[in-house]
């Protein structure tokens, strides 16, 4: 929807925004939906949800979910008929997340030389780095590799590709990434090749491709992806893991981390650490 791209923008009280969030989420019409969440101010207990449709059906139906809540001010923005996307990188800072760099080709020049520099370019896919979920999971990622060395990393949900080239960055030697989504593939091994790193990306739904599995046992794994998905992937990830091995999900609200923590416990998991950033979780579970 080029020509009439909009931004939905909805502001109002914690509650609601995270009541919403999670409708979206929960809402298989919607599944895919780009947005986000984050905390405007503090004070106030004014919190905003910005989301990007792609589609007219998903703006109808974003609009129309969000505008369930009376508590939340909705407004929808047209966009110029530009590469929006673009446009709104152009104006994103560099993140910092541990030891890692993340940064975009507006920012080229302005890395570290003290840091692990990713240089990641989102086009149509999810995870420039910007997201409380991909800063959580790569600050969770940076603490374990600490005192720990995990040689095969698998990334589901691997969107740009973030996590599975900053694992190949730091001394995995088979870093692999699945995405259902077939442009992120493309976009998540352009990202590989344009950091010099040997991580791999595959177009498969959860961990079902063959390259997945020859390569399984892990000793870590990445799900940045949805609480629904969290939750079903469950037994798949523990299949996928060694015995003692690790899985950092995120992809869900705060409000919905009791449910996927559940969820693991039950399959014999053991919680190492959670991290908060803005309304969202990221979870750091061991394999018994």
């Amino acid at each position: 929807m080029s020509q009439d791209a909009v931004q939905i923008i909805a502001r109002g009280p914690r509650a609601a925004a995270e009541a919403a969030a999670a409708a979206i989420d929960s809402d298989p019409l919607l599944e895919g939906a780009t947005y986000s969440i984050l905390e405007e101010d503090e004070d106030r207990d004014i919190w905003r949800i910005d989301a990007f449709p792609t589609t007219q059906e998903e703006a109808d139906g974003l609009a129309a979910k969000l505008g369930d809540y009376a508590e939340l001010r909705t407004v929808v923005e047209k966009l110029a008929d530009a590469d929006w996307l673009a446009m709104a990188l152009s104006g994103l800072p560099p993140v910092r997340a541990g030891r890692f760099f993340v940064f975009g080709a507006h920012d080229k020049g302005l890395a570290p030389t003290n840091t692990v520099n990713l240089r990641i370019e989102a086009g149509a896919a999810f995870g420039t780095g910007h997201h409380g979920t991909t800063v959580g999971c790569l600050s969770a990622y940076d603490a374990l590799i600490k005192a720990r060395r995990f040689d095969k990393v698998l990334d589901v949900g691997a969107g740009t590709g973030v996590l599975a080239i900053a694992a190949a960055r730091t001394g995995s030697k088979l870093a692999v990434g699945t995405d259902i989504d077939a442009p992120s593939v493309r976009i998540s091994n352009e990202n590989a090749r344009l950091n010099k790193s040997s991580a791999r990306f595959v177009h498969a739904s959860g961990l079902s491709h063959r390259l997945v599995s020859k390569a399984a046992p892990y000793d870590l794994v990445f799900a940045n992806i949805l609480a629904p998905p969290l939750v079903a992937l469950s037994q798949d990830i523990r299949k996928a893991l060694k015995p003692g091995g690790f899985a950092i999900l995120s992809g869900l609200l705060r409000t919905q981390e009791r449910r996927v923590l559940t969820a693991y416990l039950s399959k014999g998991f053991r919680l190492h650490r959670r991290l908060h950033r803005d309304a969202w979780a990221t979870l750091v579970l061991r394999r018994a």
